[in-house]
């Protein structure tokens, strides 16, 4: 039976590849018996808002009322906070429900939808599971080449992924370049601009992507709570885009896609711009605490404007993983994203920072010794 109802489904359903969550820090503390430090997920390290964590505990004493569908003044608050309308906003399970929901509402299996090369899995997730023909376009200098990009966009293009800053290799692009690659993009198509890691990029030519939005261009902007503001477990974010566009992917939004803690916890953090500070500042500090220990070890890394680095090892990076992990040091193998030879490191503390950097340099040591032993 279960054969027959395999059979039935589409082939684009079937072909899927899902997307992987890297493992949680109890399942390694379990299996291995370490004491671990997680540097996989590109979570904050600081963790959530003291606020944040204040209005999670009130709002949990209304855990048995369903949440506002609309997400009445999360909404209202944001809004008012970037200058455009209620109508102009869409919450979101996280910017992975954000980034469903434009492919569920766009595309059929007769359309295509464009990305680049080593970025966000879920972005060729989303396209694959409608039946779409994924346009997958090669990076440059590990980051998107928005020219070729835009010379990928055909007639049967609705939709555009773009990730800035990019995950996993941390680059970006400034906002004239994207105001030119927008001009190259057809008024039919949509194009989904991911900026999750928006609050840490520190450079006055990087986005003016809510201008956009309120100029009328078909763009629909993703961000999150779930990095700066440190709410990655209650899985929240936020869609910026026309009222037309956001009035149609919300008919395919489920009703209930944000709760009532995730909800009360968003509207804190947004208040907390002191945590949003630290954070930023934490995060600037463990990034050149990470170059300086790489550069030290003569260990190549692409320069990142997220909370992460990309970090290529010259060789396969799985075995390399494997022994950080049992040294207690999680961190993401990249193959699947399209880097076999990197990990993705988040950043963490200074003390994590600082135990990563002796577990890889001891990795190094051990793999050295093997070698001159054969």
């Amino acid at each position: 039976m279960g054969r027959r109802i395999e059979e039935r489904l589409p082939q684009w359903i079937r072909e899927l590849d899902p997307y992987k969550p890297g493992k949680p820090v109890e399942e390694v503390e379990r299996e291995l018996k370490v004491r671990a430090v997680k540097l996989a997920s590109n979570e904050n390290a600081l963790g959530p808002s003291p606020k944040a964590v204040a209005a999670i505990q009130q709002a949990a004493k209304e855990a048995n009322r369903y949440p506002d569908g609309g997400g009445y003044y999360l909404r209202e608050k944001l809004a008012s906070r970037l200058g455009v309308g209620m109508e102009n906003i869409l919450l979101g399970n996280g910017s992975s429900d954000l980034i469903e929901l434009a492919a569920r509402s766009l595309l059929t299996n007769e359309d295509e939808a464009a990305t680049s090369e080593g970025s966000f899995p879920l972005y060729y997730l989303a396209i694959r599971e409608m039946g779409a023909q994924l346009v997958a376009v090669p990076q440059k200098n590990y980051g998107y080449d928005l020219e070729a990009l835009g010379k990928a966009v055909g007639p049967r293009t609705k939709l555009i992924y773009v990730a800035n800053p990019n995950n996993p290799t941390g680059t970006l692009f400034p906002a004239n370049e994207f105001e030119e690659f927008l001009k190259r993009v057809p008024e039919d198509a949509v194009v989904v601009l991911d900026e999750a890691y928006y609050e840490y990029v520190e450079r006055a030519d990087y986005s003016r992507s809510i201008e956009l939005v309120r100029q009328g261009r078909n763009l629909l902007v993703l961000r999150t709570f779930s990095k700066v503001y440190g709410l990655a477990g209650l899985r929240i974010g936020y869609a910026v885009g026309p009222a037309v566009l956001v009035e149609h992917v919300n008919k395919v939004r489920s009703p209930f896609n944000t709760s009532v803690v995730a909800q009360a916890a968003a509207l804190a953090a947004l208040e907390d711009t002191e945590h949003v500070r630290r954070s930023v500042e934490s995060n600037r500090a463990g990034m050149k605490e990470l170059g300086k220990g790489l550069k030290a070890l003569g260990v190549k890394f692409v320069p990142s404007y997220g909370n992460f680095v990309l970090v290529e090892l010259g060789g396969d990076s799985r075995p390399v993983a494997e022994e950080l992990m049992k040294l207690g040091v999680i961190v993401r193998p990249m193959r699947w994203m399209g880097f076999p030879n990197a990990i993705r490191v988040t950043v963490g503390t200074r003390e994590e920072n600082e135990k990563f950097l002796k577990a890889l340099e001891r990795v190094r040591v051990e793999a050295r010794k093997e070698v001159a032993s054969d």
